[in-house]
Order: structure tokens, then sequence, then C-alpha cells
């Protein structure tokens, strides 16, 4: 596909380009900060709840769960997606090294991203070719059980995820998890056979991995910190699908304009903190090798030749009704 993309200044790009250790770090110390943060504050909580403080510490505990939650689902799609792309750290030891923290605390299978996530930016909403998204690009987020679901846990997308590494782990990798069975055969074919040997390896160091600690934390008396720890990335996505969604639903399909079939908007900064700057979609998807760090200095070197966007996530999902 010839995809149509901004001119932008050799000069330019190639400062927009340049990656930094110290802005990464920026990114993921205080996000995997936050999570132990969060935690240690919902295991104290829970720690303190008994029959006759329950009316405060139960409420105590359900709000930090919602607060660690919150940030722990960023952790798998949105944390392993720029680490994947291998962009965030000009020192690849540490966008591998925190693409294995992210991918594991997530239940994530970077390899099997990976292989989708190129065939996503070269064929982006392509019908029968980009199988990242889901066609038509419509959205049931009216119902109830949408709200509730991203306000506290969806289990059956739990125990799918769950069941493909347990699938995954025994080298059967027929079952639908972060994608449909079906596309992961087709970007990691049989032919593939270091690839399919990779996320097998990954399938068994996760499942074992979480598996061992909810051993100790059990053995240990701790067996909270399994709600806190291994299923700490499942559950409150209610902020990864307000910021998420927004990315191509509702737009162009089979385009070469990313401007028709991509959207950005803009948000204020902590939103933007958790989702990695994604809101700047368009010009991520036009210049993939641009940092997540310099997105927004991207758009403005190109906004000239850009469609106006909204503001907020609240504008944006007016705009997507």
């Amino acid at each position: 596909i010839n995809w149509y993309r901004c001119k932008v200044d050799k000069a330019v790009m190639s400062e927009l380009m340049k990656r930094s250790d110290a802005r990464a770090f920026l990114q993921v110390i205080p996000q995997i900060g936050l999570f132990v943060a969060t935690g240690a504050l919902a295991y104290y909580a829970y720690l303190q709840l008994n029959a006759e403080t329950w009316p405060w510490a139960l409420p105590f505990l359900l709000g930090a769960l919602f607060l660690h939650g919150t940030n722990g689902t960023f952790f798998g799609g949105i944390a392993c997606h720029e680490l994947c792309h291998k962009t965030p750290f000009a020192t690849q030891f540490w966008n591998t090294f925190f693409l294995k923290v992210y991918a594991f605390l997530g239940w994530f299978d970077p390899t099997g991203y990976r292989a989708s996530h190129i065939r996503h930016h070269q064929v982006t909403v392509h019908k029968d070719h980009d199988g990242e998204i889901e066609q038509p690009l419509g959205l049931d987020w009216h119902g109830f059980k949408f709200v509730l679901t991203a306000l506290t846990v969806n289990v059956p997308w739990v125990w799918k995820n769950i069941r493909f590494f347990i699938y995954a782990a025994c080298g059967n990798l027929t079952q639908d998890g972060f994608f449909k069975s079906k596309w992961l055969q087709r970007v990691v074919p049989e032919t593939d056979v270091e690839g399919r040997r990779e996320i097998i390896r990954w399938a068994r160091i996760v499942l074992f991995g979480h598996l061992a600690l909810a051993a100790a934390f059990i053995l240990t008396g701790h067996w909270f910190l399994i709600v806190i720890v291994n299923l700490g990335t499942f559950y409150c996505s209610w902020l990864g699908v307000l910021t998420g969604a927004p990315q191509h639903v509702g737009l162009s399909s089979n385009v070469n304009d990313f401007r028709l079939n991509t959207r950005t908007y803009t948000c204020s900064w902590l939103p933007a903190f958790f989702y990695w700057n994604m809101q700047y979609h368009v010009e991520h998807h036009m210049f993939p090798a641009v940092p997540f760090y310099n997105l927004g200095r991207l758009r403005a070197a190109i906004v000239h030749d850009l469609p106006p966007c909204t503001h907020g996530l609240w504008a944006t999902w007016k705009d997507i009704q």
C-alpha cells in the first residue's frame, strides 16, 4: 500500500527520531513505581479489613484496587506496544528488559504481538488483511455490560487470556487470546518455527512464573497478593478503553491515508502518561520510528497537513457518538 505521509524536513525528522534513555525512564519508573505503591496501599487496606473496620476499610480497599487496576491495564497492549517498536530507549537492553517486565505482569505475548503489529502498520484497517482491528469499525459502548466490565473486571476476557497461556505453554497455539487464533496462525505460521518456539517459551515463563508467585503468596499467608500482583492488570480497564478505543473506531476502511482511518486527539498530561502518548495516533502510524515522547513535536511540525482534532476524552467520545 502506497501510504500518504506528510512531508517533514529531514533535519527535523532526524531530531524527532532521536531516542533517549532518560525520557524513557521518566515513563517506566513512575508507572511501575505507581503500580507498586497502589499495590502496597491495597494490601495495607486488606490487612485493616475486619468485622469492625469494614465500613471504612472496604471502600478504602476497593478504591486502592481501582487505582491499581486503572494503571495496570496499560501494561499489556499499551506499554508493550511501544516497547515492541523498540523506540523508547536509546539502549536496546532497556527496551528488552522493560518489555519483559511489562509483558510478564500483563500476561502479554510480545512475539505474536510484534508479528501482528508489523502487519497492522502495513495494512492498517484494510479488511481481511488487518487482524488487529475488528471490522466493521463500530463500538457498542452504551450498554450496561460494557460500562460494568470497564469499571470492574471482564471475567470472560481474563479467562480467555489465561487459557491462551495455559495452552501455549503446552505447545498449543489454537486458542484465542489477545488476538483471535486464526490471526495468530496467519502472522506466525507453522513455517515460522523460531517465532512459535519463542511464543511457547514465553508462555511457560509467564504461566509457571505466576504459578510460583501464587504458591509463594499462599504458603506465606499473603494470598491476597495474588489479586494485586498476578491479576493486577486484569481489572478496572475503564481508562484504557476511553483512551485506546478511539484509535480507529468509526473511521474509514480500505484507504491509503492514515488521516482517514486513524484518529488523533489531545488530552491532559495524566491520561497521556498512562497511554504513552498514543493519542497522537495518526502521527504514530505515519512515522512509527518516532519515540512516543516526541509525537507532540511531530504533530506540531505537520499540523498544517492534518485534520483538526478534538481535545479531551469527553469531546473525543462525543465525536465518536
